[in-house]
């Protein structure tokens, strides 16, 4: 008999269709927010409008505005963040930007709430995750301030209370968590996502694909996040096809959106991902790649190697996605081809004589351990490697 649990995360709502200055507002409104702290890409803030719109609509509520977040959100620039926003009282924290932008409000708020004021305080709160697999979660309060989300890509990590923050020294991307990481709400405006260079936007897509799809696959897989990931592929395949084709289609793009938000439920209640997740977050912290491309480059070779053990569940993906004569693996191959992603780990700037530390820090990964198919080495995890080359 399929027994489980489903536990709602601690996130208030999703605002989705409306301008996002406009859902910005009553939110702050509807809060009582003071003094809001924003985190911003610092590309919109430079060369965009969308910064000078959420000035507009917080008035004198607004505490500082922070543009200085770099990929795969560095330690040294969220205590830089967190010290500010400390500094200026802040009440409530706004991003508007991607992954990293969302991810860096997250450890603010931990920083907040656990006295962090340098780079090296934060290894004590890291997850520390040995190659078997065993996982080390150290207690941490609660975040200090809580943030609203306004994402500008399609990765989705809004929808988690999960940050990923990499330190630089290292070069080893870390995990951290609290379940009022979470954003108290999320607005989804196609319209904040239309200055997002199109490789970001669509290579995120594939990001969220990859979260159905090893949701769909997972050896744990839930009900809810079954459902809510075949509709997600449903949404992203048709979605990133036609915003490819005409950039200002706001209605695909808020397809996509809803997508990606879909694409996490499986997150939210504890749904384990896999190897493409687990060598994609290495690939990030230590070669550098986006994260969008690191499913475009993964996905279909994790497919490929885990056929054998969930050939079933894979042909709810090519379903999902419209293909039910093609594998899984040829499926999302043929999605990425058509969005003209790469699809090589070369084309992605990862250099061979890197392989091996990336197969050794992916051990360190907790999505490696939970992959359908037994990942019990390094070597293993190479042979992936290699044919993603």
């Amino acid at each position: 008999m399929l027994s489980g649990a489903y536990r709602f995360p601690q996130m208030e709502s999703v605002v989705f269709g409306k301008p996002f200055a406009e859902a910005l507002g009553q939110e702050v409104d509807r809060l009582d927010a003071q003094a809001v702290f924003v985190l911003a890409s610092g590309t919109l803030a430079r060369t965009t409008d969308t910064v000078d719109r959420l000035r507009q609509v917080l008035g004198n509520r607004i505490a500082g505005v922070c543009a200085k977040i770099g990929a795969h959100t560095p330690r040294t620039d969220v205590v830089d963040a967190a010290n500010a926003a400390r500094a200026a009282g802040a009440d409530l924290l706004v991003t508007l930007g991607g992954g990293s932008v969302t991810d860096a409000a997250k450890m603010v708020g931990l920083c907040l709430g656990n006295g962090v004021t340098t780079p090296e305080r934060l290894d004590d709160f890291r997850a520390r995750i040995a190659a078997d697999g065993t996982t080390q979660r150290p207690s941490i309060e609660p975040p200090g301030v809580r943030m609203i989300a306004i994402p500008t890509t399609l990765s989705a990590g809004e929808f988690s209370a999960g940050a990923g923050c990499t330190d630089t020294v290292r070069h080893v991307k870390e995990s951290y968590s609290h379940p009022l990481m979470i954003p108290r709400t999320v607005i989804l405006d196609p319209d904040a996502s239309v200055h997002t260079p199109e490789w970001l936007f669509l290579s995120t897509g594939i990001r969220a694909v990859d979260h159905a799809v090893e949701d769909i696959c997972s050896v744990n897989g839930q009900p809810i996040s079954e459902g809510a990931a075949y509709h997600a592929l449903r949404l992203l395949g048709k979605g990133l096809p036609a915003v490819k084709s005409d950039p200002a289609d706001l209605d695909a793009r808020l397809d996509c959106q809803i997508g990606a938000w879909m694409s996490m439920v499986g997150s939210q209640t504890g749904v384990s991902k896999g190897a493409s997740h687990g060598i994609g977050h290495v690939l990030g912290g230590t070669a550098g790649v986006p994260h969008g491309y690191t499913s475009c480059v993964m996905l279909p070779h994790v497919l490929r190697f885990n056929h054998s053990v969930n050939n079933d569940k894979q042909a709810r993906v090519s379903e999902a996605l419209g293909r039910p004569e093609e594998s899984a693996a040829d499926a999302v191959a043929g999605l990425i081809a058509g969005l003209a992603l790469p699809a090589r780990l070369r084309d992605v700037g990862v250099k061979e004589d890197q392989l091996d530390l990336i197969a050794e820090n992916s051990m360190h990964d907790r999505w490696i351990h939970t992959n359908p198919r037994k990942i019990d080495g390094p070597a293993v995890i190479r042979t992936l490697l290699d044919a993603a080359w």
